[in-house]
């Protein structure tokens, strides 16, 4: 079975949002977007693939977000709101705000939509309040305490860390006036969103979001849905996620998520999965799944554990959640994140609701043939990339390996005269699989300096930026060539 996700032969590029030229220290969903996508239209790029576009925190992993529906606010562009008139001026050029100065500028800008929007515009702004309330109330007041009193939730005074109604209802009226700017904030980055969104499909791109599995115990959900995650009566976690000891890591890693209570989740109908698709399928084509093989059984560690070694497996329900989301949204346009040790089960599971897997070449070259990611392995319904934000580029993978390696891989690719990443590029586009997906550092054809992120570290991740200059003239059209040749250009 092919799943949705895969209708046909197709490329795509992998680049975070915040990876785009433009002012201030982020890209975002401003011009350079649309230039972006006009870039992989002339390529022959049909999927733009990005990372989760949710609010980030303090390290900035968008793995982190302190909600699982909000947009990232650093992504709303300035100039569509001088455009419409809401915002009369910027403070400094762009490409000189700052964060703080952006967020000064956006709160300006409310003052000019409460002074000078139309009729429609304020329509547009209450319809998206009553649309998107499942989640938008809860975020918008989580975020408005969290803003006033700087600490985790579970920190906050008993009656707001228990959702008292009083002590809620009296922060609503005292924070009225942030509240309707975060509400604000939201409408604009949903709508800009919507216009990047219309723009890319109307020129023949998807747009491929990833959706981690865990969400940060510093989120609105967490606090607003608490009784069904594993926590302690005065809301600090219990048990926390990760994964355990492997070859890559003697201690495994934890990640220090709050895990799920799924029989509760399983009681109510999975409302807080089918709620968070329903969102991520307003903004995604297609949707990855990060770390799928949790649906099938999670690695558990007590909270007070420093490391993951002491945790152990436990079963989660993954067939009746994906029936579940079966039931609410038909065909599910889902990528299966399948990396690691991945069980027969884990296996059954994906297969059993005709999810695509990923396949990452750079993974090929190790073993004998009977590598699973060796491109004769490989299955029409899947995804190949040469390597993801979690790799190093593949110029810096291929220069990293000692003599012996290199040499393998030069045989296995047949002495290409072509210059790597480019021989690898090739292997991904000629694979079976329905979807490849190259990183825009590999089209650039760059080293390791400029990988997005190295797993395990917390400094110097997901800053990666590229700017046009980086780009030869000439890489649209060699690109477009080889999908062609390989049989995955959508016209």
């Amino acid at each position: 079975m092919i799943s949705s996700a895969i209708d046909c032969r197709r490329a795509g590029c992998l680049l975070h949002l915040s990876s785009l030229p433009g002012g201030c220290c982020s890209g975002g969903l401003g011009r350079e977007a649309f230039r972006f996508v006009d870039f992989l239209e002339e390529a022959g790029l049909s999927v733009w693939q990005m990372l989760p576009v949710g609010p980030v925190g303090p390290d900035g992993s968008p793995y982190q977000a302190v909600s699982a529906h909000a947009g990232d606010p650093r992504f709303i562009d300035l100039e569509v709101l001088l455009e419409r008139g809401w915002l009369k001026a910027l403070p400094l050029d762009e490409a000189q705000i700052s964060d703080q100065g952006r967020r000064f500028a956006r709160a300006l800008s409310f003052d000019g939509f409460k002074e000078s929007a139309t009729p429609e515009e304020r329509e547009d702004l209450a319809a998206f309040e009553v649309g998107h309330a499942y989640w938008l109330d809860d975020y918008v007041l989580f975020q408005a305490i969290h803003d006033e009193l700087g600490c985790g939730w579970w920190q906050w005074p008993p009656d707001l860390r228990e959702r008292r109604p009083h002590a809620l209802a009296e922060a609503r009226a005292r924070l009225q006036d942030q509240i309707q700017y975060l509400k604000y904030e939201q409408y604009l980055f949903f709508s800009q969103w919507r216009g990047l969104r219309d723009y890319a499909n109307a020129h023949g791109v998807r747009l491929f979001g990833d959706m981690p599995i865990f969400v940060s115990l510093d989120s609105a959900e967490v606090w607003s849905r608490r009784r069904e995650f594993d926590l302690n009566p005065d809301g600090t976690p219990r048990v926390v996620a990760g994964v355990p000891p492997d070859y890559f890591s003697e201690s495994g890693q934890r990640w220090g998520n709050p895990l799920y209570l799924w029989e509760r989740m399983e009681a109510n109908g999975f409302s807080f999965w089918v709620d968070r698709m329903r969102t991520q399928f307003t903004l995604f084509d297609l949707l990855r799944v990060d770390h799928f093989r949790g649906f099938e059984s999670y690695w558990e560690i007590p909270a007070e554990e420093e490391t993951a070694v002491q945790g152990h497996w436990v079963k989660a329900p993954g067939d009746a959640l994906f029936q579940r989301l079966h039931e609410a949204f038909g065909e599910l346009p889902l990528v299966a994140e399948d990396l690691g040790v991945i069980t027969p089960e884990v296996e059954a599971l994906r297969k059993a609701h005709g999810l695509p897997g990923m396949k990452i070449l750079q993974f090929a070259f190790s073993g004998g043939p009977d590598n699973p990611y060796l491109p004769f392995r490989h299955e029409a319904n899947a995804v190949v990339y040469t390597g993801t934000h979690d790799n190093d580029t593949t110029l810096g993978w291929y220069l990293s390996l000692d003599d012996g390696g290199r040499h393998f891989v030069d045989d296995y690719l047949g002495h290409s005269r072509e210059p790597m990443p480019w021989p690898l590029i090739r292997m991904a586009l000629g694979s079976c699989a329905g979807l490849a997906v190259l990183p825009m550092q590999d089209l650039l054809g760059l080293d390791g300096t400029h990988r997005m992120n190295l797993p395990g570290t917390v400094e110097g991740n997901w800053q990666w930026r590229f700017a046009w200059e980086q780009v030869p003239s000439d890489l649209a059209e060699r690109l477009r060539r080889r999908v062609r040749i390989y049989g995955r250009l959508v016209e």
